[in-house]
């Protein structure tokens, strides 16, 4: 069994198509920006992987007329390696495309997990080993050897990046930025997403302090200019 922490049908961003999203419990990262906190810790295992797979194929009419499919989302779906293996093996029999939205930070069987996915959503936290300690309380390391079982398998990727005021909402991170995508293979799609505080309430009812409190929701027109401009620096060959 697993722990899922909500299921959201119907959406329109986590990959191609409309997509079943289905978010599992548990993340090891505390990102100052993550507005999933009640994700946190894992929780009551509450489906099995055959309880997982019918309430999906419920919408699979809908992923066939828009290419969609499922997204496992989180928290973290790569700490519940064993039930999104399990759950994915189920649905491969159903023919039904699969997408990852991870940050990379699991507890290994990377390799087996992303055989089974068509999809990998890799959320970049920082370039800088630094900086992503800073952003997410752990080192990179992890992060960085699973998008290398990535790279051996060839997986196709869609990039994302959020982008925070005052921290990595200027043009010298959005170069960086480029040089760490630059040498990935099969990337199919880059995002710049403007953070929010939209979650303070959550943190408030989690009696949670929410660290980035005093730090302004990020200006989307200028959020779409880095985004052009990083495109401009990974397309300008």
């Amino acid at each position: 069994m697993g722990n899922v922490a909500s299921i959201e049908t119907f959406g329109l961003v986590d990959g191609p198509g409309i997509r079943t999203v289905v978010f599992l419990g548990g993340c090891q990262l505390r990102c100052l920006f993550c507005h999933n906190p009640e994700m946190f810790n894992k929780g009551i295992d509450n489906y099995t992987k055959e309880e997982l797979v019918q309430k999906i194929i419920r919408n699979k009419p809908y992923f066939k007329r828009n290419n969609g499919g499922v997204t496992f989302s989180g928290g973290e779906p790569l700490l519940q390696s064993k039930f999104l293996i399990e759950t994915c093996k189920l649905l491969k029999k159903e023919n039904i495309h699969i997408a990852l939205d991870t940050a990379g930070v699991g507890c290994g069987n990377y390799e087996e997990i992303l055989n089974l996915v068509d999809l990998v959503i890799f959320d970049i936290k920082a370039v800088d080993a630094k900086d992503y300690e800073f952003m997410t309380g752990r080192k990179p390391d992890e992060s960085l050897k699973f998008l290398n079982v990535c790279q051996k398998l060839n997986k196709k990727m869609w990039i994302r990046q959020v982008i925070v005021p005052h921290i990595n909402d200027n043009e010298e991170y959005i170069k960086s930025l480029s040089e760490f995508i630059k040498p990935l293979k099969n990337i199919e799609k880059v995002e710049l997403l403007p953070y929010h505080k939209m979650a303070i309430s959550k943190y408030k009812s989690l009696n949670m302090p929410y660290k980035l409190e005093n730090i302004d929701d990020m200006d989307t027109e200028k959020c779409q200019k880095l985004e052009q401009l990083l495109k401009q620096l990974l397309y300008e060959y």
